[in-house]
């Protein structure tokens, strides 16, 4: 695979796996790490369908399907942006405990295709996500212009396009008849 083709970010967080697992798993509220999505899903398993929704669930930012699912190790998905048509990519979320009671954590993105939105999009988005999870897993809440940022994504919600709105996006697993 070409560097070109795969990002990694990395960070140690000051926190316990399981603060950070659940805040990038969790589907009981917005994610605030992850541009303040509505995780939604059919499971955690190899195949469910999952989703990022807009806060309210309006929307659908992105669909894929769970590749792997080793809590409070590994998380992993197909992820493409509803807006483009670009090919999907893969999100993998490695939690790693380190002796000194920081945990590593790694967003790798792998398969971008290149010279796309997605690529650019996914290229400054790794830093954003694992910068508002430090602030979170640390302080509690996002830093401050990340929550400036989201307020005025809720209020613009009516600009996105209207292949984003939800009801175009049925939430299936791939193995579901």
């Amino acid at each position: 695979m070409s560097e070109e083709s795969r990002k990694i970010f990395r960070t140690k967080i000051k926190g316990s796996v399981e603060a950070i697992w659940r805040e990038l798993t969790k589907t009981d509220s917005p994610q605030q790490a992850v541009f303040n999505g509505l995780l939604v899903n059919t499971g955690f398993h190899a195949g469910a369908a999952v989703q990022m929704r807009t806060a309210d669930a309006s929307r659908t930012l992105v669909v894929g399907e769970v590749v792997e699912y080793d809590p409070p190790r590994r998380y992993a998905h197909t992820f493409r942006f509803t807006r483009f048509d670009d090919a999907p990519c893969v999100v993998i979320y490695d939690l790693v405990p380190q002796a000194d009671g920081l945990v590593e954590v790694t967003l790798t993105v792998d398969n971008m295709p290149l010279g796309t939105e997605t690529a650019k999009q996914m290229t400054w988005g790794g830093d954003f996500i694992l910068a508002n999870l430090k602030s979170i897993v640390e302080t509690g809440k996002p830093p401050f212009g990340t929550r400036i940022m989201y307020a005025i994504f809720g209020a613009l919600g009516f600009v996105l396009p209207k292949r984003t709105l939800a009801a175009n996006w049925p939430l299936q697993d791939r193995n579901a008849a």
